[in-house]
């Protein structure tokens, strides 16, 4: 399996590891069946991603996807992250190989979740705005 550089790089040296003690939203995907989950972290002020931190286990490519979609939102607004998909993520890293495809599945899905996770901490319903997070067997992670 030939992976990019992007991806190496994002493997070997990962992006915003960690946790948020008093994050405003947590979102958590994948599961043991899978091999891969995902937890990931997000402070918001005044509608903008000002921090996001992750922790994954998983493989290599679950490791790089997740430090890439936290570049991508870092700093960007609640609606510019909820944009955010799976095929972005694969672009900025200069695409992964077909099997891996579902790496970038959860990481769109970890960010969605805890987006859903910060407004329900708001009393909001998340659900027509971040729509239904599909659980690890709908990414055919098999």
């Amino acid at each position: 399996m030939a992976y990019s550089e992007k991806v190496m790089d994002h493997f070997a040296n990962p992006r915003n590891v960690g946790e948020i003690p008093d994050a405003d939203g947590i979102g958590e995907v994948g599961n043991s069946k899978c091999g891969d989950i995902m937890k990931m972290y997000i402070k918001v002020k005044d509608n903008t991603i000002v921090d996001v931190k992750f922790k994954t286990f998983g493989c290599g490519a679950a490791i790089a996807t997740s430090s890439m979609a936290t570049e991508l939102i870092k700093g960007k607004s609640i609606d510019e992250a909820l944009k955010l998909t799976n095929k972005a993520v694969m672009e900025a890293l200069d695409g992964l190989p077909p099997v891996k495809v579902h790496c970038s599945v959860l990481a769109e899905q970890a960010i969605k979740a805890a987006l859903a996770d910060y407004y329900k901490r708001n009393g909001i319903d998340p659900t027509p705005i971040v729509g239904e997070i599909g659980d690890c067997d709908d990414c055919h992670c098999h």
